[in-house]
């Protein structure tokens, strides 16, 4: 077994490798970009060395820093994690050709997967059912289109060396092709540096089922499948173990078809095989079709974790140091059912966009298993992936582990930033989903509910008042020298404000009047309770007044200063701001144009996806602030708008 080990990574994952190395007895090494100099991860490890800049392509993706890093500490080996490096074959060479042990695949397995157009035709070999599509080498706009002619509509375009939903598009009609087409090379090009696509046949009631698959480099093995169908714009949100309504006769067919995949490359380590299910007739053996393998362990592995009871971490580190598998087929339990929920920084009624924030406040409930790289007090960066933690949960049955992550996203408490805990809590109470009833469509199909952002309820409303007031505590509370302690309070929320008068009436007694209603409260042990109920916990923390409310979200308030009020009063009705930091991609616009609400006329790129920005109002363009490769950050002007008639 390894002595020491460099993890070529940040983030969760990072903390989470580093976790099971040091169970393992073995020393971990950081590396990290100048932000990231006081990172969870960096905290985590034995040891850590800067690798360069914000900027991944100026730390993260610098190979020879890595290695250098490496062999300037006495690391052995290097576990990718996954993103950055670790499904990149040029890396695995350098590792190699550098003397030390790169955990995880070879460079000629990756190679083999990581063209789709490729990997489809060796699957085809290798007997593993394949999508009807089209994965030639002729990308030529009306070739391309003819295939898509003879496959059928609805089709799908996906980039060739694509990957989390980037460079891929829907399309309907032959009308749509050329637009969407477009579109998918030129997003394919910006994240990948290779605008080659392919087509599919588009699924009309598609599930995305996948297996993992485990090798040794001559044998291999599958640890039973994970339903990975609930997705916003192809990105995974919610996956769970094992897949509802899966069959004897399904998980074996699935599962000799995942391993007979990672045989026909001679496989090495933790690898997933991913299949697009039609599940309009059930789970059955003749409709499930090969879709890519990802070449690393998943973001989604705990599931995996959690039915086995296993450690795949550990598996990535034993077989790379020389061990063959640690379990025959036979031997691998299934037990239970989990569910691991992706917590995210985004603003969700703004249509899912990344957030940035420094946490004021991160608590998960006591016992729950929550893969996180970051603490209270750490910034959520524009430059990586804006995840806060993996929610993770297990239990006998899938109602009771649904239950249990419904409960632990109730109990979880995030501020400082917008996430998409409350848009998570909805889904895990959805109807539909807690029947099983799952594909890759019921997000968009019920959008609107599962993102309807109800406002504080009055209750809320009060608790947050009375954190502001601040009353006194002890026998005097509630008694001036005239009259009752009566405070005329103002906060903001949600860019509205809300006025109430607190007043104490005892020891710990007060009454809140809003709206003109009368509330009656008294504080106990837990906290401040409002007509006998308890609104939820409250936090004063970065400035801000925070309520969490359970089921009904976390709601945030800053008091306001009468004096500041009429200051703070702003419109931008006229100026199209960016809605999140990132990089100006495209501008349509120029000085003296007129234009139609809803007209784009600036497309933003941010986490490696292209946004389009459009105009509030009908007007004529009065300036132009930005040009394209401008780096901006969140409500950073771009275009000002005047009235057509100035």
């Amino acid at each position: 077994m390894f002595r020491k080990i460099l993890i070529a990574n940040r983030g969760e994952i990072a903390v989470r490798i580093i976790a099971t190395a040091r169970r393992m007895g073995v020393a971990t090494v950081a590396v990290h970009s100048d932000v990231d100099e006081c990172a969870a991860h960096v905290a985590a490890a034995d040891e850590a060395v800067p690798i360069g800049g914000a900027a991944p392509a100026e730390s993260y993706l610098r190979a020879e820093r890595i290695i250098a890093a490496a062999r300037a500490t006495g690391a052995q080996a290097i576990h990718p994690g996954y993103g950055f490096l670790s499904e990149n074959p040029g890396f695995v060479d350098a590792v190699e050709a550098a003397g030390l042990v790169f955990i995880g695949p070879s460079a000629s397995a990756i190679r083999a997967m990581g063209l789709k157009d490729a990997a489809k035709a060796l699957m085809e070999q290798a007997s593993v059912p394949v999508v009807p599509g089209y994965h030639g080498d002729n990308q030529d706009d009306e070739h391309l289109a003819g295939a898509a002619e003879a496959i059928g509509y609805p089709v799908l375009i996906k980039a060739v060396a694509g990957g989390g939903g980037k460079g891929m598009r829907k399309v309907l009609a032959t009308a749509d092709f050329p637009a969407a087409l477009s579109a998918a090379r030129s997003e394919a090009r910006n994240a990948f540096g290779n605008d080659a696509v392919l087509i599919e046949k588009y699924v009309e009631k598609p599930r995305h089922i996948e297996v993992q698959v485990f090798g040794d480099g001559v044998d291999a093995v599958h640890l039973y499948e994970r339903d990975c169908s609930l997705q916003r714009r192809h990105q995974k949100v919610i996956e769970e173990a094992p897949a509802p309504g899966m069959t004897a006769e399904m998980r074996a067919a699935m599962g000799e078809a995942a391993v007979r995949a990672a045989k026909a490359i001679g496989y090495k380590g933790a690898g997933t095989v991913e299949f697009i299910v039609d599940g309009s007739d059930g789970l059955r053996p003749d409709r499930f079709w090969f879709m890519e393998m990802n070449t690393r362990l998943q973001v989604e592995h705990p599931v995996t974790e959690a039915i086995t009871g296993l450690d795949l971490v550990e598996w990535q580190l034993r077989v790379a140091a020389g061990e063959g598998l640690p379990l025959l087929q036979d031997d691998i339990p299934l037990t239970g059912h989990a569910f691991e929920a992706r917590l995210y920084a985004e603003d969700v009624p703004a249509g899912f966009l990344p957030a940035t924030g420094t946490l004021a406040h991160l608590a998960f409930p006591p016992g729950l298993r929550a893969d996180t790289g970051v603490r209270t007090g750490d910034r959520i960066s524009p430059f990586y992936d804006p995840m806060i933690a993996k929610i993770v949960v297990h239990g006998p049955t899938r109602a009771l582990a649904l239950n249990r992550l419904a409960r632990a996203l109730e109990e979880t408490q995030v501020a400082g930033t917008v996430t998409n805990l409350a848009f998570l809590g909805r889904l895990a109470r959805h109807e539909g989903f807690s029947r099983g009833e799952v594909d890759t469509g019921l997000i968009e199909r019920d959008l609107a509910a599962l993102t309807e952002a109800p406002g504080p309820s009055l209750a809320v409303q009060a608790a947050a008042l009375l954190e502001a007031a601040a009353l006194p505590e002890g026998p005097l509370a509630g008694f001036a020298l005239w009259s009752p302690l009566r405070r005329t309070l103002t906060l903001a929320h949600a860019g509205e404000e809300i006025t109430g008068v607190v007043m104490a009436t005892g020891s710990g007694r007060a009454e809140v009047e809003i709206a003109g209603e009368l509330l009656e409260a008294h504080r106990d042990a837990g906290g401040w309770r409002i007509a006998g109920r308890a609104p939820g916990q409250v936090l004063r923390a970065g400035g801000a007044i925070h309520v969490f409310a359970g089921e009904a979200g976390t709601f945030g308030f800053v008091p306001l200063d009468p004096l500041d009020r009429a200051a703070a009063a702003h419109a931008h009705s006229g100026v199209i701001e960016a809605p999140m930091p990132g990089l100006v991609k495209t501008v349509f616009a120029t000085a003296g144009q007129a234009v139609t609400v809803g007209e784009p006329p600036v497309i933003l790129e941010a986490m490696k996806m292209e946004h389009t920005l459009t105009a509030p109002r009908d007007g004529v363009v009065a300036e132009v602030m930005v040009t394209p490769g401008t780096q901006v950050e969140p409500h950073a002007p771009l275009i000002r708008l005047e009235d057509a008639d100035g």
